[in-house]
Formats: structure tokens, C-alpha cells, sequence
């Protein structure tokens, strides 16, 4: 049952995060839902390895490293969810960091 509510509340903050950031446009809730699948799907599969490779100079950078490959991987989630799309890397930082935050709030809901 939480993973069902968290599910619906990411894909309310999908939605916000198109409404607020400019350059992020999604279709309707469906396309939003299957995004927050694609983001899952993303941070289980692909993230780890990119982290590995880039840990020295994620290290370097005292992880400002991490923002970027944040933002880089939800321009890849914009680009293989239909209904969904990210003009650029700026809109995808900013949609990123406020994905991000909302995240925190989430989790801090769903699972106290």
C-alpha cells in the first residue's frame, strides 16, 4: 500500500515540477506515472554504475559531480518516457533539485 501512495505522490511532484520548472512538459498523470517508473527504473539499474565510474571525480568536485549526473539522467528519463519532455540540461537541473527535495518530503510522509 505505500508503495502505491509513493507512487501517486512522485507522480504529483512529476506533474508540480512541470508546472513550476519552465522547459518540462508532460502530457497528463499517466505519462507522469510512467516517468516516476522510468526515474525507478533509472536509479536502480544505471545510477550505480555511473556513480562507480565517476567516484574520483565526484570526489574532486566534493559532489557537485552529482548534481550534473542527476540532471543528466533525468534528461534520460524525459527522453525515454512518452508524454514527457525535457528541453534541456538546465531544466533538468532545476527539475533535478526540486525532484530532489519533494523526494525528501515524500519518503518523510510515506515512511515515518
Amino acid at each position: 500500500m505505500t508503495l502505491l501512495i509513493s507512487w501517486l505522490l512522485y507522480a504529483l511532484a512529476i506533474i508540480f515540477i512541470a508546472w513550476l520548472v519552465p522547459g518540462i512538459e508532460v502530457e497528463n498523470f499517466s505519462s507522469a506515472m510512467l516517468v516516476c517508473v522510468v526515474i525507478a527504473l533509472i536509479n536502480i539499474f544505471i545510477r550505480p554504475v555511473i556513480q562507480l565510474i565517476t567516484l574520483p571525480i565526484n570526489f574532486l568536485t566534493l559532489g557537485l559531480l552529482g548534481l550534473v549526473i542527476n540532471a543528466l539522467l533525468f534528461m534520460l528519463a524525459g527522453y525515454l518516457a512518452p508524454g514527457v519532455h525535457v528541453d534541456g540540461f538546465v531544466s533538468a537541473f532545476l527539475g533535478s533539485i526540486v525532484l530532489s527535495f519533494l523526494s525528501l518530503i515524500i519518503n518523510s510522509v510515506v515512511y515515518k
